[in-house]
């Protein structure tokens, strides 16, 4: 392809990540090292024929001034980042030196707002991610075993979760695992207690979260994973059965070999999207037990109080996240295409 075709071809490809990804990140970066004025407070005297008081308010037109001079705000560098909000490392400096175990540091770091996000933003990566990538391979054989006429069905029940609204899906397991629920009511009877509640527990709200995201998110792997084993050469499988290969070695020799490159694929996919972990917190409505970093962003632009800079701080801190856990995968693809 001539390089005149090729620009003509990715030009406006180019135009629209940059509109659209590139400056948006450069607009957070920058809104990140920059915190709102401080409110010009002003000391005012009230008389009255029984007397004079003092008292203090705003004044409205000094602050706007100051907005109107610097939209961005104040400049503060990096302090938002380190700040308790977010780092935090004068806290965490502190917790390691009046801590005596690794136990009582990891306990004290969870009273720490971000810590807190990132531990369970970690903890749904580490257990979605495989899970619902083998789940998917494991459909995806399943399915293409399985004789012709009842390949149909199957996939479309092995699609409901991706074709079911992500928030009916959610309202529907939210509503299963209440105590009055068929789930909540076996687990209370398992437990042979009562009391026992799965919206009270934060062990078990992460669990649920956790199971949630594995069942809703596989259908996307089944896809992946089932337009693969249809590119798988029969004639090499067909050369394995004459040599006496069982499935099970056909499978580990021939299949996983062939999809290799769909799991990379789907590890960086998923990887991106676990870490942005948000529509089942608020789904479950489970703000009291998990906070992810995206929800922490949520809370952060939630309310009256609009805290843009801590908002933008998380943003960066979690786009860096993002880079340092897909750079494993990066580089072994780079290594790979560096050797081809």
């Amino acid at each position: 392809m001539r390089h005149a075709t090729f620009l003509r071809f990715f030009l406006p490809t180019a135009i629209a990540m940059l509109l659209f990804i590139a400056m948006p990140i450069v607009s957070v970066v920058v809104q990140s090292v920059y915190a709102p004025h401080d409110r010009v407070v002003i000391e005012v005297e009230n008389c009255t024929p029984f007397g004079c008081t003092k008292s203090t308010a705003i004044d409205q037109a000094a602050t706007q001034k100051l907005r109107d001079e610097n939209p961005l705000g104040r400049f503060v560098g990096g302090t938002i980042y380190v700040d308790r909000s977010h780092l935090a490392f004068a806290e965490v400096a502190e917790a390691w030196r009046q801590s005596a175990t690794a136990g009582d540091f990891a306990a004290r770091l969870m009273n720490l707002p971000f810590y807190k996000a990132l531990a369970f933003t970690l903890t749904y990566l580490v257990f979605v991610t495989p899970l619902s990538i083998l789940l998917g391979l494991l459909v995806a054989l399943a399915v293409n075993a399985i004789p012709r006429i009842l390949r149909g069905p199957t996939i479309f029940f092995s699609l409901l979760p991706m074709i079911v609204t992500p928030l009916i899906g959610a309202l529907i397991l939210f509503w299963m695992v209440d105590s009055r629920g068929i789930i909540g009511a076996a687990v209370q009877w398992l437990a042979n207690d009562p009391d026992l509640s799965l919206k009270a527990s934060t062990p078990l709200t992460w669990v649920m979260l956790i199971v949630y995201g594995t069942w809703s998110t596989a259908p996307f792997a089944f896809v992946v994973y089932y337009a693969g084993l249809q590119t798988v050469p029969q004639d090499t499988i067909e050369s394995a059965m004459l040599d006496g290969a069982s499935r099970w070695h056909r499978l580990r020799y021939v299949v996983l070999p062939h999809l290799m490159p769909l799991t990379t694929f789907m590890f960086l996919i998923k990887i991106m999207d676990n870490f942005r972990v948000f529509e089942p917190i608020v789904s479950f409505n489970a703000g009291a037990h998990a906070q992810s970093l995206s929800y922490f962003i949520y809370s952060d632009l939630g309310g009256e109080t609009r805290l843009l800079s801590s908002a933008a701080a998380t943003s960066v801190l979690t786009v860096a996240g993002v880079l340092v856990l897909l750079s494993p995968v990066l580089v072994r693809t780079w290594r790979q295409f560096g050797k081809a």
